[in-house]
């Protein structure tokens, strides 16, 4: 096969190792097609969205089904910008746009998401900064480039899955590492992009999201390479535009669906919200902020705080008119719409969800368009205004009454306690020297690596190589693989064999 022409299709190593697509016309499909082979992907079947998969049954989204639909609206996006001369030639200016590749990405996006999903990437970021004196933490973006570009294996060598550079350039929703590329850093800007402000809590510990560690910042630099001059070194690529635009959609309608099945999301709580502030917004939008706040929980009152994030966070586009538009239009769909009859399992109920979402889906899709100077916390490719509100309204939901609920606080702090231990075992377990040899071959190979990656001269190396490693080691892991990992290196499993040593 001769190498493409298309300096977007420059694959880093070059391997000889071939998978199934690579005998596919596009290397960008072969890129998807490697990416569906690797046991990182399967493994998402394991991981959490935002319940795990263990403690809520078949009715919610693990993290591969969730890829899996954010594949389908990314692709559905491309390919309908793509066949609009007026955006075709904008795109083509901007850098390109392939569906294949938008897609692609969009199956990759989630390979590094740890076990628990979004609270184990907390609590792995804090044991990684904290604990084993790792700068860079943890990042569930920064994980996912770090997969495909070093920890995943094909052929003889460790060299990631070779994707192409537009594949690896759209996996980068934030491009930027977490302190220093590119420089200037986008974290200094005002505003900073979207993710690239520090934490309010944790001045000078970088930027908050970010989309790949140091030790891949070359191979950053090189996927992004064919887009210079054409983008800023800190704005998303419009393909990797697409696929965060499809992660939102995705997000904010199918989340929603999920809780409605299982019953968590009820009609009457959420219709108060809205309904409230609906006929109280002249008196939130006039009260103060201590005002608000002693008010929480009364009806309305988290909504209006919503509203006032997106003027404080988003002025470029958050605007009342489209926000009461979107609560009202909300309110219909799901309050009069979904949640008013219960979901009971029949194949009525199931037709009926599925119209909501496809009705939801078919929505935002055809709002989307593409603007050659967007603002600094927007991407080149994204939703009309009216749409964009109707995000925001819908993750609220989510966010109000479910992500809130005590009784998932209690089963996320256990999980975060079971992650904290294990990391610890571990730890353990390599400063055993008499416990060398019996080591995971994974962990040992994964320590072997994270030394490889270091200068000489690192302070601490082999302890920051070890960190490193535990690190890749437990983020790899699915939700059952972890608590199994736990019950046996804390004695209580009476299971010898299990799968949680190897991926």
């Amino acid at each position: 096969m001769e190498p493409p022409a298309d300096p977007r299709a420059r694959r880093l190593f070059g391997g000889s190792a071939r998978a199934l697509g690579d005998l596919a016309a596009s290397p960008f499909r072969a890129d998807r097609d490697r990416i569906v082979a690797s046991p990182f992907f399967a493994r998402l079947n394991g991981v959490t969205q935002v319940v795990s998969p263990g403690g809520s049954g078949l009715l919610v989204h693990n993290r591969l089904t969730h890829s899996l639909k954010v594949a389908q609206v990314a692709r559905a996006v491309a390919e309908r910008l793509t066949a609009d001369d007026e955006h075709r030639a904008l795109l083509e200016k901007l850098g390109g746009c392939d569906p294949d590749v938008v897609e692609a990405a969009a199956l990759a996006h989630d390979l590094g998401h740890p076990p628990f999903g979004h609270l184990g990437e907390r609590v792995l970021d804090r044991l990684a900064r904290q604990r084993l004196g790792l700068a860079d933490g943890f990042e569930g973006n920064a994980q996912s480039y770090r997969i495909v570009t070093s920890t995943e294996i094909r052929g003889a060598a460790t060299t990631g899955l070779d994707l192409t550079a537009a594949v690896r350039a759209a996996m980068l929703k934030y491009p930027w590492t977490r302190l220093d590329h590119p420089d200037p850093h986008p974290r200094h800007l005002d505003p900073a992009p979207r993710g690239a402000a520090e934490p309010p809590d944790e001045p000078e510990s970088g930027s908050s999201k970010f989309g790949a560690y140091r030790t891949e910042v070359d191979d950053l630099r090189q996927a992004r390479e064919p887009f210079a001059g054409r983008i800023p070194d800190w704005q998303q690529t419009v393909e990797a535009s697409i696929m965060d635009t499809a992660d939102d959609i995705a997000y904010a309608i199918h989340d929603v669906e999920d809780f409605y099945r299982v019953g968590v999301l009820q009609q009457g709580a959420v219709a108060a919200e809205l309904m409230a502030w609906q006929r109280e917004s002249g008196h939130f939008r006039a009260i103060t902020e201590p005002a608000l706040a002693a008010a929480a929980r009364r009806p309305g009152a988290a909504i209006e705080r919503l509203r006032r994030q997106l003027h404080r966070k988003d002025a470029w586009i958050a605007d009342d008119d489209a926000f009461a538009a979107a609560v009202e239009h909300v309110r219909e769909e799901l309050v009069e719409g979904l949640l008013a009859l219960p979901f009971d399992g029949s194949i009525e109920a199931e037709q009926y969800v599925a119209r909501f979402s496809a009705r939801w889906s078919t929505r935002f899709v055809d709002s989307i368009t593409v603007t050659p100077e967007p603002d600094v916390r927007s991407g080149h490719v994204l939703l009309a205004k009216a749409q964009w509100h109707e995000v925001q309204v819908l993750k609220f939901v989510h966010h109000r009454f479910v992500l809130a609920r005590p009784d998932l606080a209690l089963h996320q702090r256990g999980q975060a306690r079971l992650l904290g231990t294990l990391v610890e075992a571990l730890w353990e377990w390599l400063l055993d020297p008499e416990e060398e040899s019996r080591l995971p071959r994974r962990l040992h190979d994964l320590v072997e690596l994270a030394e490889a990656e270091l200068h000489p001269r690192t302070p601490d190396r082999i302890g920051r190589a070890r960190g490193r490693a535990i690190i890749d080691f437990v983020a790899q892991l699915t939700d059952g693989q972890a608590v199994a990992m736990l019950d046996s290196l804390s004695g209580r499993s009476g299971a010898l064999w299990t799968d949680a040593f190897v991926l």
